[in-house]
C-alpha cells in the first residue's frame, strides 16, 4: 500500500498500516498479560523458603524487547526499564510491537530472618526469604494492568476507524 505519487507508505513486504496497528496493540497486550501472570508467580511465592532446586524462591521478571521477528530470526534492541515496560527504541522496531524475550531470574538475595524453630533455618537459626517484596509487585501488577487496558483501547478505537472506513 503506497500512496499515489511517491508519498509514504510501509515497506516492501510489510504488512498495511492499519493490520500493523492491531499488531502493535495485541502484542502490547500480550506482553503485559505475561507480565502479569509472572507477577502473579513471584506474589504466590513470596514465602516459599525451598524449592526444588534447594533454596528459596527467586523472583521472575519478564525480558521485554521491540520488534516483531520471532525469537531467533533477529536481534532487536532491549528497550525494558527495571520493570520490564516498553520506554524506547528506534521507531522502526518500536512499529513492530513488542514481544518477550524471556523470563529471568533476579539474582538479588532476599532478606535472612532469624528463625531457629523454622524447618529451613540454617545452623544458626536463620532463614532466607525470597528475594520478592509484596509492595512492589502489586505496583508493578497495577501497571501492568494500566499498560493492557491501554493497549486494549487501541486495538477497540483502531477497530472502529476499520469498520467506519468499511461504510465510507
Amino acid at each position: 500500500m503506497t500512496i499515489p505519487g511517491g508519498g509514504i507508505g510501509p515497506a516492501a513486504g510489510a504488512p498495511p498500516l492499519r493490520h500493523r496497528a492491531l499488531e502493535i496493540a495485541a502484542s502490547g497486550m500480550s506482553v503485559q498479560r505475561q507480565r502479569m501472570e509472572t507477577i502473579a508467580t513471584n506474589i504466590a511465592n513470596a514465602e516459599t523458603t525451598r524449592t526444588e532446586g534447594g533454596g528459596p524462591y527467586r523472583r521472575r521478571v519478564v525480558q521485554v524487547s521491540a520488534g516483531g521477528e520471532p525469537p531467533g530470526q533477529a536481534a532487536p534492541r532491549p528497550v525494558t526499564g527495571r520493570n520490564g515496560v516498553l520506554v524506547g527504541g528506534p521507531a522502526a522496531e518500536l512499529q513492530q510491537g513488542a514481544r518477550v524475550t524471556g523470563i529471568v531470574e533476579d539474582p538479588s538475595e532476599g532478606p535472612r530472618i532469624y528463625e531457629p524453630g523454622h524447618p529451613d533455618a540454617d545452623a544458626d537459626g536463620y532463614v532466607r526469604y525470597p528475594n520478592v517484596s509484596v509492595t512492589q509487585e502489586t505496583v508493578d501488577m497495577m501497571g501492568a494492568r494500566r499498560l493492557f487496558e491501554a493497549n486494549a483501547m487501541v486495538f477497540q478505537a483502531v477497530k472502529a476507524m476499520l469498520r467506519r472506513a468499511i461504510d465510507i
